[in-house]
């Protein structure tokens, strides 16, 4: 009795407006995810106009919280049965499914075409397939398989590659450097959300979510995959160097931060505790951002 009044209590919760957007947007993380398009397209861009800086942000955010309200209308019942997310708009009947279709639709719509209009149309494109990607074929593959990790990390580094691409002319064109800073952030993903897999592994159990790469869960095996990746990452992400993008400057921090991200990762698969996974996470916020912005300024100043 006591459980059930708890779950009334927080069903009821009340969120203002403003705060309903924010949670079912997932502001923060959506606007993490253009920082990443943004600062790829300044990477490439040997010239840029401020509407296709207009169009990359307000676009890519749009498209972004498009997938992450249609995935949060998919797992609405889900989202009742774990902690990090029963609070949201949805389960806590702030929002209704119609009223978030449409929010998202009109979302979906917009930032899709300011990505093509403004940018150009394989942006667009883009654009689009990542919220089929991440709310149809993601979203579902949760429960199914581990492999879904895989599949999320395809749109999860699709805004690298929108940014990338809306640098180019024409249509659109997807560059030998577009795939590489494409490939880091793809990579990076494994670690970054292993790391998150493992502190909330137990919430994601009662959704009956396999969010870490073994079924066994925090298990040895997923300890090698996590450390694997993070080694895998270290020499990707200095290919922009080896290839001239960048110079010996820029190739010593994404050095510096490689090294760092595999002691945390080491760190784990030696300990297998969820502080040292806690760490891992939070050392992923930091290399990603600092990277980019390290491959940006290397690609401009060639140091």
């Amino acid at each position: 009795m006591q459980n059930e009044s708890h779950t009334a209590t927080e069903e009821t919760i009340t969120y203002s407006k403003v705060k309903v957007f924010f949670k079912l947007t997932k502001f923060t993380l959506s606007a993490l995810v253009v920082f990443s398009a943004i600062i790829t397209f300044f990477t490439v861009a040997d010239s840029f106009t401020w509407t296709q800086v207009f169009a990359i942000c307000v676009g890519g955010f749009l498209v972004t919280a498009a997938a992450n309200g249609f995935n949060q209308i998919i797992e609405k019942d889900l989202d009742k049965l774990m902690n990090r997310t029963k609070q949201r708009p949805i389960p806590t009947g702030n929002l209704t499914v119609g009223t978030a279709l449409l929010v998202c639709g009109i979302f979906g719509v917009i930032g899709t075409i300011l990505l093509w209009v403004f940018t150009n149309p394989l942006s667009g494109i883009i654009g689009f397939i990542s919220i089929i990607l991440y709310a149809l074929v993601y979203t579902p593959m949760k429960r199914r398989t581990p492999f879904s990790v895989f599949i999320g990390a395809i749109p999860g580094a699709l805004p690298t590659l929108i940014g990338a691409i809306a640098a180019t002319e024409g249509f659109g064109e997807i560059t030998f450097f577009a795939v590489l800073l494409f490939c880091i952030q793809f990579f990076w993903q494994f670690p970054h959300f292993w790391a998150i897999a493992w502190v909330s592994h137990d919430d994601y159990q009662r959704a009956g979510f396999f969010m870490l790469p073994s079924k066994g869960g925090r298990d040895k095996s997923s300890r090698s995959q996590i450390l694997v990746y993070t080694l895998s990452l270290f020499p990707l992400a200095l290919t922009p160097f080896v290839f001239n993008y960048t110079g010996w400057i820029s190739a010593t921090v994404v050095s510096c931060m490689g090294l760092v991200f595999i002691v945390q990762a080491y760190n784990l698969y030696r300990s297998g505790t969820i502080e040292d996974a806690r760490k891992l996470m939070f050392g992923s916020f930091i290399y990603l951002p600092v990277v980019q912005v390290a491959l940006m300024v290397g690609s401009k100043l060639l140091i």
